[in-house]
């Protein structure tokens, strides 16, 4: 018997503290005030706030606000 497992994307971001590119820990996906995705979390050494910016193509995939019809 087979089990498939999904796979999970764990980003990696860099940590201005540690000086080092390291794995986002707790990453929670939001969108920034100009509609861009980005990734937040920790550090899993020092625990200090990563962040990082997603590419184009992702923030492509989220619907853009529409501009409500003149009156």
């Amino acid at each position: 018997m087979v089990r498939w497992r999904a796979l999970v994307f764990m980003a990696e971001g860099y940590c201005v503290k540690c000086k080092a590119k390291k794995e986002i820990v707790d990453g929670v996906e939001e969108t920034m005030k100009n509609g861009r995705k980005a990734i937040k979390g920790k550090c899993p050494t020092c625990g200090t706030v990563m962040f990082k910016i997603l590419g184009k193509a992702a923030a492509a995939s989220a619907p853009e606000n529409p501009t409500p019809p003149a009156a």
